[in-house]
């Protein structure tokens, strides 16, 4: 069962990633931008930066993992049990997050491509 740590550990071996924080809870930013945020909330749960249609299409997975709030609706975050998700994919979860906040310079630098 990964914890916040594990998160950590993921997040910051990615390029230019900090731990911060964001609403008084602990959080990952790449370039002061958030992309993750362990939530302290009734809920719980880690909140990852991503798109809409992903989102809908983890929601509709029926995995027990994923989840939303009312407070979340219509908004690019998905919400992860982390006592239910296998740590391969909370990897590509946690560096899909990362790509979203990322300038494309960092993305393609993180690729081994030329920037766009």
């Amino acid at each position: 069962m990964p914890t916040w740590d594990d998160v950590v550990a993921i997040g910051t071996a990615l390029p230019e990633v900090e731990v911060s924080t964001s609403y008084r809870t602990p959080s990952l930013k790449v370039r002061g931008k958030g992309f993750a945020r362990l939530r302290t909330e009734a809920e719980g749960g880690l909140v990852l930066m991503c798109q809409l249609d992903e989102k809908e299409a983890l929601l509709a997975s029926g995995d027990p993992a994923f989840y939303t709030t009312p407070h979340y609706d219509g908004y690019g975050a998905i919400l992860v049990d982390l006592t239910k998700i296998g740590r391969d994919q909370l990897v590509e979860l946690i560096e899909d997050a990362w790509r979203e906040k990322a300038p494309a310079r960092l993305r393609a630098a993180f690729d081994g491509r030329a920037p766009a």
